[in-house]
């Protein structure tokens, strides 16, 4: 990517579980908190949710808005949540949580990088290893992310 969509401050790890709309709810806050989107992306999440799930395989998720709610979204940013007692999300379990938000089509080329990252299960053993969200973080941004 020619900017940075992950900062630090945009990766956690969490050794409890939660469910899923709290899971969503977390990466759009983190989402708004990093000034990509609008406090109304958090119903556009729900709303894509409600049409399709964004359960990806390999313990991932990747919960964002819809195109009818490209308006919440105000710059490209990522969000990156590890859940070690994981998420249940409509009967998938789930580990990581990563909350996307694409201006323009940026969105894209970000989801093809997690979808390559992803299809490795050494790669996400490796995630799920992560000692630290400083580590979680250098691990996703060495992958292109």
């Amino acid at each position: 990517m020619a900017r940075e969509v992950l900062s630090i401050g945009q990766v956690r790890i969490h050794t409890g579980s939660a469910t899923r709309e709290d899971a969503m709810k977390e990466a759009a806050d983190i989402l708004e908190a990093a000034g990509a989107v609008t406090n109304a992306y958090f119903d556009a999440m729900q709303q894509r949710e409600q049409t399709v799930s964004t359960y990806m395989g390999n313990e991932l998720a990747i919960p964002h808005g819809t195109n009818e709610t490209k308006h919440t979204i105000l710059d490209s940013a990522l969000s990156v949540v590890r859940y070690d007692g994981g998420v249940d999300w409509g009967g998938e379990p789930v580990t990581f949580v990563i909350g996307i938000a694409g201006k323009g089509d940026e969105h894209l080329e970000i989801l093809s990088q997690i979808a390559i990252l992803f299809s490795d299960e050494d790669e996400v053993d490796k995630l799920k290893a992560a000692q630290s969200p400083e580590e979680l973080y250098s691990l996703v941004s060495a992958a292109g992310v």
